[in-house]
């Protein structure tokens, strides 16, 4: 089966076959040193592929993937997938405030963004000062 990714996706998702397209082709790539780097980003640090977009909780049953506690009501969490067998797998979620703990890394912006499509102007920058805000006392 043959799968496409957008070369950013790919490089996010997928790094190891777009590292290894990218060392066999001779065609110029546009953007190439910024999608090896995002690549090796997502080699060196396991969790960050499996960013999925961030979301506000619709309820309250979903827990964290990182602290294991309640991610409450109307709050922003990390969607999670897992690559399997050729597809996404839904993972579960991560509180905005545990991003670093799970992810092993602060450097999560970009990716967050790319997969959350569905957010709004408005949404994003709620977003963004949620994510500078620093964490939430539970």
């Amino acid at each position: 089966m043959t799968l496409w990714f957008h070369p950013a996706c790919a490089a996010y998702k997928r790094p190891e076959p777009l590292l290894q397209a990218l060392v066999e082709t001779s065609a110029n790539v546009p953007d190439r040193e910024s999608l090896e780097g995002a690549a090796r980003a997502s080699l060196a640090q396991r969790r960050l592929p499996r960013i999925d977009g961030a979301q506000r909780s619709p309820g309250a049953q979903a827990k964290c993937r990182s602290c294991r506690e309640p991610i409450a009501r109307g709050s922003w969490r990390i969607r999670l997938v897992f690559y399997e067998e050729g597809r996404f797998v839904p993972g579960g979620f991560v509180h905005l405030d545990c991003r670093k703990a799970y992810f092993e890394t602060d450097d999560v912006w970009d990716r967050v963004l790319r997969f959350s499509r569905d957010l709004s102007a408005d949404e994003r920058e709620e977003l963004r000062r949620a994510c500078d805000a620093g964490p939430i006392k539970r």
